[in-house]
């Protein structure tokens, strides 16, 4: 359904060392980095077939995360999850909403944990259980 998720950043930097950090607990490698026609720097991380993107605004304006929004990124355990988490909390990242762990919900039991990036994007670690 996706072809790629992306995200402003007003410190790509900053953004960079967050996401190779906690991207890298997902086995992530270093990312490509583009220029946009602009000449804005953009980063694509790849894994898995899937890309994800961080992105200085091309329009110049600041950065903003969207309320209500979330991405949340596969893992494949519940140690897993508490990875990713400690992973962004050690690199800049927030903690927000519930502290992590198993969750009973409509769509059956998972493994969650949110957090928020430099920039203040909501991002989740989740494992579904079987």
């Amino acid at each position: 359904m996706f072809s790629h998720i992306m995200l402003g950043s007003n410190d790509i930097e900053r953004s960079k060392r967050f996401y190779d950090a906690v991207l890298g607990t997902l086995g992530a490698g270093e990312p490509l980095h583009n220029k946009a026609h602009s000449g804005h720097v953009r980063l694509f991380y790849r894994h898995d077939g899937q890309v994800f993107c961080v992105t200085e605004p091309i329009n110049g304006e600041e950065a903003t995360y969207a309320n209500g929004g979330t991405i949340a990124f596969k893992c494949n355990s519940p140690e897993h999850v508490q990875q990713f988490y400690e992973s962004a909390l050690a690199h800049g990242g927030d903690a927000c909403e519930d502290p992590p762990g198993k969750r009973e919900t409509s769509l059956g039991p998972m493994h969650l944990a949110y957090v928020r990036d430099p920039d203040g994007n909501k991002i989740c670690a989740i494992h579904r259980t079987e």
